[in-house]
């Protein structure tokens, strides 16, 4: 996962200099160095950390499923009051 803590990095500094680029041009604007920061920088990449962090979730999920079984549970049959809960009915 480091390498991808290096992309994070780089592209955030590269979208950075983008934002101050436009904000000091004569015909940029605060503004749109805002949205381009957002826009060019934060959005996508958040997409692709996400994107790239699902393995690491699904490890750290199942990992929490297995630590979390208690001896009972181990053999991963559940008794028939777990299974099915009947609906309450409601008097009319």
């Amino acid at each position: 996962m480091p390498v991808v803590h290096l992309v994070v990095v780089a592209w955030l500094y590269i979208a950075l200099m983008m934002a101050v680029a436009e904000a000091l041009s004569t015909q940029g604007s605060v503004l749109g160095a805002v949205f381009t920061f957002l826009l060019y920088g934060v959005l996508p990449l958040s997409v692709l950390v996400y994107i790239l962090a699902t393995p690491a979730r699904r490890r750290a999920r199942r990992a929490r499923e297995l630590a979390g079984r208690s001896v009972d549970e181990g053999d991963g049959r559940r008794h028939a009051a777990e299974r099915a809960v009947a609906p309450e009915r409601e008097e009319g």
